[in-house]
C-alpha cells in the first residue's frame, strides 16, 4: 500500500483532517489533526481513523498502523 492511498482513505472518512503519513509497505504511522475530534475521547478518535482503513486491515493489504489523533489546539500545543 502507498502512503497516498492511506492518506486518501482517511481523508475520505474525516474530510477536514490534516494528515501526515509515514512508513512503507504495509506498516504506517499516521498523525491526524481534525476539529472533528473536539468532542471525542481518545478511543473514539482512534476508532474513527481505524474505521477508515478497516477493509485494508481485514484484507491484509495494510498490516499495522499507528495512530495519533489530535484536535487543532492539541497539535498547536505540541509544536
Amino acid at each position: 500500500m502507498q502512503i497516498d492511498a492511506v492518506k486518501t482513505l482517511i481523508q475520505q472518512a474525516i474530510s477536514d483532517a490534516q494528515i501526515t503519513v509515514e512508513g512503507e509497505g504495509c506498516s504506517f504511522s499516521v498523525q491526524v489533526v481534525s476539529a472533528t475530534f473536539d468532542d471525542m475521547s481518545l478511543v473514539q478518535r482512534q476508532r474513527a481513523v481505524m474505521g477508515a482503513v478497516k477493509a485494508q486491515l481485514a484484507s491484509g493489504e495494510l498490516h499495522a498502523i499507528s495512530v495519533s489523533a489530535m484536535t487543532p489546539q492539541e497539535a498547536q500545543q505540541q509544536r
